[in-house]
């Protein structure tokens, strides 16, 4: 490529960047961009509900575990008890 070649194509680069520019700040484009940063944003909400939602059911799945294990102990204990008393 030559150097006009080089030129024209910076020239035209320049132009279509401020075209991009004056089009990227047009009204149209900012309520573009308010009405994805809305959705972002109930999006962002509705992730951390669900998140929320998968603390508590974890919460709820370590206490049940802890009463089980506590419950088997409990009954191991008994049985244990029980044996050593027959003998």
């Amino acid at each position: 490529m030559n150097i006009t070649g080089k030129i024209a194509w910076f020239v035209g680069g320049t132009l279509f960047g401020s075209a991009g520019f004056k089009l990227l700040g047009s009204r149209d484009a900012r309520k573009v961009y308010t009405q994805a940063t809305a959705a972002v944003l109930r999006c962002k909400d509705q992730v951390m509900h669900d998140v929320e939602v998968v603390q508590e059911n974890c919460s709820d799945i370590l206490a049940d575990a802890k009463a089980i294990n506590e419950a088997r102990d409990a009954a191991e204990e008994a049985k244990y008890i029980e044996d050593s008393a027959k003998a």
